[in-house]
């Protein structure tokens, strides 16, 4: 073995070493697993992706290697993924964000001159280690910390979103792009521009459910969709008033078409494990963990909403929701005609002119639980109609969105509107 050789065995053996001694003897912490976890799934193809851009900086280069991912010697990717994404939570557990931050740049600063048979650094090469900390070990440190704390849970599933996509959509691609060399990514890349952005739209309309599940999740079942992080209360508001497995059927529905425009027949493994997982592990593990904290509620909601084969008219158990709408209100009575004309299920409907004077100034909808106004209660009422209207719904309900709609509203003169209550008459 050469000195390249000790460096490459080096790079994946150390940091794996120094994480099992630490996860060892520091012992096991709660939710320090999916902490560990998450932060591996996010440092993976997000490492890859710095590769990447390097390739086209020329920050460093690799001396040639047996075994390469990207241009980049398979144990130094697998071994920088251990030393950032495993290693910071393993090792500096209580020690603030950026600090551990600092810890491993300096290791990285300290040890990567020294690999000089399997690393040559470029003049700017420091540029590169700063993409790096922002792009991959800060998320990665923050998702990790944040996950075992089950702190900052919008932000939480946000990332776990980001990482689906991440890993789908690009990790696997790679992936089968390294073992079965082909045409790559050129399918995609050589369609005209009009017809690759509509591609690319209609794959983010078949995303919608998927990314809807998570963000009702978080906000109605305080979880996310990892297992080991799950939802504290039942979810069957929203998308799951439709499907009870929205997620798998998106990313099965969203890899056969990315199979497709890819042109890659081994993406096609995704969907059947996904389906296989599902019929599987997930309906035994999930429905047996269910059923033992939710009980005749969850048994309830599963006799009537399927797997994968969606209701058309949503399901509702317990109260109905309840949604504000002024009637004195010219547009907001309007919005109320359309409504009732279409029959919403489990939704009732109520002059905002019955609340305290200025407590409301758009619509606003309530549940026992939690209450939003605005554009996104619009969302939420839209949710009570069918399945297509509940998909335009949950679309009017993602953050940027339904700031943006009221945004466009407000500039049109539809923006707030100060209701008064009215006088009732007494009857005699």
């Amino acid at each position: 073995m050469d000195r390249g050789d000790w460096e490459r065995a080096a790079a994946i053996y150390l940091p794996l070493t120094a994480a099992i001694l630490a996860g060892c003897l520091r012992g096991r912490r709660p939710r320090q697993f999916v902490a560990c976890l998450l932060s591996m799934l996010w440092t993976l193809p997000t490492l890859l992706l710095l590769q990447q851009i390097n390739a086209w900086a020329k920050w460093w280069t690799f001396s040639p290697s047996a075994a390469n991912f990207r241009n980049m010697p398979l144990e130094l990717f697998l071994g920088w993924c251990v030393l950032w994404g495993l290693l910071p939570e393993l090792l500096f557990p209580d020690l603030a964000i950026a600090v551990s931050a600092c810890v491993m740049v300096a290791i990285d600063c300290l040890l990567m001159p020294l690999c000089t048979a399997s690393v040559q650094l470029g003049s700017h090469w420091f540029i590169g280690e700063v993409i790096g900390v922002g792009l991959v070990l800060l998320p990665g440190l923050c998702l990790a910390r944040w996950t075992r704390q089950n702190t900052h849970l919008s932000q939480r599933a946000a990332m776990q979103l980001v990482i689906s996509a991440l890993l789908f959509l690009y990790l696997l691609p790679e992936i089968c792009f390294a073992l079965r060399p082909g045409a790559g990514w050129t399918p995609l890349l050589a369609m005209p521009g009009w017809l690759r952005q509509l591609a690319l739209q209609i794959i983010l309309v078949l995303a919608l459910p998927g990314i809807a599940a998570v963000v009702e999740f978080a906000q109605r079942g305080q979880g996310t969709p990892i297992p080991y992080d799950p939802p504290i209360r039942l979810v069957t508001s929203g998308i799951y008033r439709y499907c009870a497995n929205p997620m798998q059927v998106s990313c099965t529905v969203v890899m056969l078409v990315w199979a497709g425009l890819l042109r890659n027949g081994w993406l096609l493994l995704t969907p059947v494990v996904a389906i296989t997982y599902s019929a599987g592990i997930a309906e035994w593990d999930e429905a047996q963990d269910l059923q033992l904290r939710f009980g005749q509620a969850w048994q309830d909601y599963r006799s009537l909403v399927r797997n994968w084969l969606p209701r058309w008219r949503p399901y509702h158990a317990g109260p109905p929701a309840v949604l504000y709408l002024g009637r004195t209100c010219l547009p907001c009575s309007q919005v109320r005609s359309w409504l009732e004309v279409r029959k919403p299920l489990g939704l009732c409907i109520v002059d905002a002119e019955d609340l305290p004077a200025g407590s409301i100034r758009r619509m606003r909808y309530q549940t026992d639980i939690s209450s939003v106004d605005g554009m996104r209660a619009m969302g939420r009422a839209l949710e009570h109609l069918h399945l297509g209207w509940t998909l335009a719904g949950a679309a009017m309900r993602l953050p940027g969105i339904w700031q943006l709609i009221e945004l466009i509203m407000d500039a049109s003169g539809l923006g707030p509107r100060l209701l008064e209550p009215q006088p009732r008459s007494l009857e005699s």
